[in-house]
């Protein structure tokens, strides 16, 4: 018998699976909004649709399948939203956050600075999902993350109330 990898080439230990309406027009825009590779694509029964399908982003493999109520799946879009939303480490989070909005994003959260030490802006798809977008651009200790946070925190206090 073969030595097989147990994590198939290309793939992490965890990966994400995205459940859409449309499955052409998510990797079409995933592509153009992400800088996405399609990859394997298989369709749905008669040919119809997206069974599964793999696309790469950066380092990662992010798969996606169209909803089917028969398999019990159903799209951010039917639910009314997720819970879920993916965090993307990129080397020019200014470039790729516009490239994102000018692909149809919307904005949730404009890039910042952050206390953690991520250069982070969030947007969402027309999909139904997040996504954080970050640079990682310092290395912050434990011990001034916290006295950060706690500054963070009082601020958007005061600004909000």
């Amino acid at each position: 018998m073969a030595n097989i990898n147990p994590i198939p080439e290309g793939c992490n230990s965890v990966n994400v699976y995205l459940v859409v309406k449309d499955g052409q027009a998510a990797i079409d825009f995933y592509e153009k909004a992400f800088g996405a590779v399609g990859g394997m694509c298989m369709p749905g029964p008669d040919s119809k649709g997206i069974m599964h399908a793999e696309i790469q982003i950066g380092n990662s493999t992010v798969m996606l399948s169209e909803e089917n109520p028969q398999w019990g799946t159903q799209s951010p879009e039917s639910l009314g939203g997720s819970p879920a939303s993916m965090h993307v480490y990129l080397p020019d989070v200014d470039t790729a956050f516009q490239q994102a909005v000018d692909a149809g994003c919307t904005v949730v959260a404009p890039l910042m600075d952050t206390f953690w030490g991520d250069r982070y802006g969030k947007v969402a798809d027309p999909f139904g999902y997040q996504w954080g977008l970050a640079t990682h651009v310092e290395h912050v200790p434990e011990e001034e993350m916290a006295k950060r946070a706690q500054e963070w925190f009082a601020q958007a206090d005061q600004e909000q109330g």
